[in-house]
């Protein structure tokens, strides 16, 4: 079986391409998908929908057209890494961990230490809770080979 994963989370680090590698490094038999990481594109997703004074609006259909593409991706993963970095809130990333809790979608968190208590009803939905990459690597070949 080839299984899909979905990448979602910050996008200041390069963790994805750390689970990325280790997983190519292992032949884990592993489709990776992710939202958009380039901050500026996908905040400018909805400008072809027309210019707009607030930036609110410009926010708001910017989210909408950016949303499409998360939930088709989210919906037809097999299992979702979200990723919390200690720098920013990402507000983007608990939404998906809820998306995915509602569709019954297995996901792994992945953050530090420090989080624990404000992330405690996301990894409570979470199917396991890793602190670096590496592990995300190895619950991935435990998943997708034994």
């Amino acid at each position: 079986m080839n299984y899909t994963v979905y990448l979602s989370g910050e996008i200041h680090t390069d963790w994805r391409d750390q689970i990325i590698s280790g997983a190519k490094k292992a032949a884990l038999p592993i489709t990776f998908t992710s939202a958009v990481t380039d901050h500026a594109a996908s905040d400018a997703a909805g400008d072809v929908l027309g210019e707009e004074t607030s930036g609110f609006w410009r926010d708001h259909k910017s989210s909408k057209v950016n949303a499409m593409r998360t939930r088709v991706q989210i919906e037809n993963c097999d299992i979702a890494i979200i990723r919390f970095g200690d720098q920013y809130k990402q507000w983007n990333a608990a939404f998906d961990a809820g998306y995915c809790s509602a569709l019954s979608k297995p996901y792994i968190t992945l953050h530090d230490e420090s989080i624990i208590h404000p992330l405690k009803e996301v990894d409570a939905g979470a199917l396991a809770w890793a602190q670096t990459p590496e592990q995300v690597v190895e619950v991935l070949t435990y998943v997708t080979t034994k």
